[in-house]
């Protein structure tokens, strides 16, 4: 089978195993009918992953286990053994040892995808506490691939009904105002409409931009930067026939009649974009890294200590996280064939005695 014809390969990472990452990985590979769009490959270990198929009673799922990712087989659940031992699991606890698994993990199928033996990445939530190390001091997955994989990444909510990008994002919230400029504003603005056009094939987006003061300011009595900094990068994409309108009230636009009219939203800071994203997107959002060389996605949620071993976690936004990357990954194959050689001319042959 060509590279073509194969079934895309998505690598798993497993996330904080003493959260809810693989009891949501199993739940979405129980269906035996998705293997049949895709080709898991999950960077753990078998003696870990059958430990909690076990406790779930998933009987019918059966692992694939390899010692190297040249040893993937298409169609299979496969499992690539990363570590031999025996691993103690203590659900809703934080342990230094799941942090570092964690990030072997991420690691190893973060590499995957750059050698070129899986296409697309998806990861289970980490604790970004645990997982710190020599290797690792990221705020999130976001930092650390734009890192290994290059780019600009930008944390891209998306669902079916809203997509939401950030200005800043793992930051204090008292750095959130001294790290917004005209720079910064302008630069996601176009990750997003870059993303929109070659990722969801949206030939003219439409995005909205939120201000960062309530009302939006009020027109320079509760903050200057509206007027300062976004209302003239705003005039800057119009200028440049981008469908970019803004600044907009945070406080009142996540309503229906907006969301129907934008492809996207940039909201400037974290949670003024999150909380609303997460409550109108509950159980079916998934976070998108754009701006990257490769495809990531993940849930929108995160370990959930509270819930984890109780086999109550709902996995529909994990499922979501792999078809939504499986989906991208298509746009964007289309997207470069579509624009391959464009401008690309054909040489005219004059016959003898033409000018």
């Amino acid at each position: 089978m060509s590279e073509k014809d194969r079934k895309i390969r998505v690598a798993i990472s497993i996330g904080d195993y003493n959260g809810i990452g693989i009891e949501v990985i199993l739940k979405t590979l129980q269906e035996k009918e998705m293997t049949e769009f895709f080709t898991p490959v999950i960077f753990g270990s078998t003696k870990l992953l059958s430990f909690q198929k076990d406790r779930l009673n998933f009987d019918k799922i059966n692992f694939q286990g390899i010692q190297d990712v040249n040893q993937i087989v298409d169609g299979k659940i496969n499992v690539v053994n990363l570590w031999k031992d025996q691993i103690d699991i203590h659900f809703g606890k934080v342990t230094k040892e799941a942090g570092e698994h964690a990030y072997q993990s991420l690691k190893a199928a973060a590499q995957s995808v750059t050698d070129g033996f899986t296409d697309v990445l998806v990861t289970a939530p980490i604790n970004t506490d645990n997982i710190q190390s020599e290797e690792f001091h990221f705020p999130g997955h976001t930092e650390y691939l734009g890192e290994v994989w290059g780019g600009n990444p930008l944390m891209f909510l998306v669902s079916e009904k809203l997509r939401v990008g950030l200005v800043t994002q793992h930051i204090p919230v008292h750095k959130i105002a001294e790290s917004i400029s005209q720079e910064s504003v302008y630069a996601k603005i176009q990750q997003i409409y870059k993303s929109l056009v070659e990722d969801y094939a949206i030939s003219k987006p439409k995005i909205a931009v939120l201000g960062l003061n309530p009302h939006a300011g009020d027109n320079g009595l509760l903050g200057s930067e509206e007027k300062e900094i976004i209302q003239p990068v705003i005039q800057r994409c119009i200028n440049d026939d981008q469908l970019v309108y803004g600044p907009y009230s945070a406080d009142s636009f996540f309503n229906p009649s907006n969301l129907d009219v934008f492809d996207a939203v940039l909201a400037m800071y974290h949670d003024q974009g999150l909380v609303a994203f997460k409550t109108i997107s509950f159980d079916e959002g998934v976070n998108y890294t754009a701006g990257l060389k490769f495809v990531r996605t993940s849930p929108d949620h995160g370990v959930a200590y509270d819930i984890a071993g109780k086999g109550i976690a709902n996995e529909e936004s994990f499922k979501e996280a792999i078809f939504s990357a499986i989906e991208l990954h298509k746009n964007r194959l289309e997207y470069q064939e579509l624009t391959k050689n464009v401008l690309q001319s054909t040489p005219l042959k004059l016959e003898r005695g033409e000018n």
